[in-house]
């Protein structure tokens, strides 16, 4: 079973505008994303960056035209985040109080650059558990500024774009957790290093979480953590101890993915140094992460990340500036 999740940035700068483009066709954009994921062939796919609506009737438009391609996604989910719900605080004192940047988490409009899944396999949802409320002063140890608006504090909730909790039935009728968060970048804010203080307890939550150090109990089953943290803990800017903490917990394993093709051509490698998730023009930075429990068979774990003069990667260059992870394991005893 492949599981993959990636920063597809369908981000429009207005509510209903994702649904426009992708109901009318043509754009190439949606047009390349179609192409990556059925040459990515995951069972669970959960997407970041991806504008939701209510009714998800965008998620739904786009495994409408997944299934005539002939890659149907049964089962769809997902939940309003905090990008773009507004506190009524002035955050970054300029006088204003209804910009991006006073939203719970950065956001033009409530719902701007959510996470969904797309899956063959059933999600209960009923059992699902959605922890977008959760404040940020009150994760033990938190990095909230000292010098935070108490007013602030008290509504400010930790997620950026949300922390969930997805179980999903495998075919043997056991249960698998589905930990999914994009967290905020730890940049574009000042001196009081808001968003890298942030970036880091988004992190920390789950290490929290795991541990029993919450008001929710932790999970029972085999979980696979995964989604956008926007940092990489070797490199670049950022606090990186609590995702280091996460790559090295014991619960958790890390398949360090490289670049490489789909299932489809799997002998068929990319440059080997191209062991991460984000192209820049800066160069790579790991920013996306699956990270199965230990009692999980990891059989492979990529990258979708194809050789020069793969037409695969002018696909990718098109889609997103982000690369699909992804990560097989094994089902039943063998």
């Amino acid at each position: 079973m492949r599981i993959a999740t990636w920063n597809v940035g369908l981000e429009r700068p207005g509510p209903g505008l994702l649904l426009r483009d992708i109901d009318r066709g043509g754009d190439p954009q949606v047009a390349a994303i179609r192409r990556i994921i059925i040459a990515l062939d995951a069972d669970i796919l959960v997407l970041t960056g991806f504008d939701h609506h209510p009714a998800l009737h965008a998620l739904a438009a786009l495994a409408g035209q997944l299934a005539a391609d002939g890659t149907p996604y049964p089962h769809l989910f997902a939940l309003n985040g905090n990008n773009g719900l507004p506190t009524g605080f002035d955050i970054d004192a300029d006088g204003r109080t209804l910009e991006p940047e006073d939203a719970m988490g950065w956001g033009r409009f409530p719902g701007a650059g959510g996470s969904a899944i797309l899956s063959r396999l059933p999600i209960q949802s009923s059992e699902v558990r959605d922890f977008a409320t959760f404040l940020w002063r009150d994760l033990p140890q938190s990095l909230i500024p000292p010098a935070t608006d108490p007013g602030l504090a008290a509504v400010q909730r930790l997620s950026s774009h949300g922390h969930w909790q997805v179980p999903v039935t495998l075919p043997d009728d056991s249960r698998l957790d589905l930990l999914i968060w994009h967290a905020t970048p730890p940049v574009f804010d000042g001196p009081k290093d808001r968003n890298g203080r942030r970036n880091h307890d988004e992190a920390a939550f789950w290490l929290h979480f795991l541990a029993g150090r919450l008001p929710f109990s932790p999970p029972a089953d085999p979980v696979v953590l995964l989604g956008d943290a926007n940092l990489d803990a070797m490199d670049g800017e950022g606090r990186p101890d609590a995702l280091r903490a996460l790559l090295t917990h014991p619960r958790l394993q890390d398949p360090a993915p490289q670049g490489s093709h789909s299932r489809h051509d799997p002998e068929q490698q990319g440059d080997p140094r191209l062991d991460t998730a984000l192209y820049d023009q800066l160069g790579g930075l790991r920013l996306d992460y699956i990270l199965p429990d230990r009692r999980l068979r990891v059989t492979g774990a990529g990258v979708l990340w194809p050789a020069t003069g793969d037409p695969l990667l002018a696909l990718l260059d098109a889609a997103s500036h982000h690369r699909p992870v992804w990560i097989d394991i094994a089902l039943g005893p063998d």
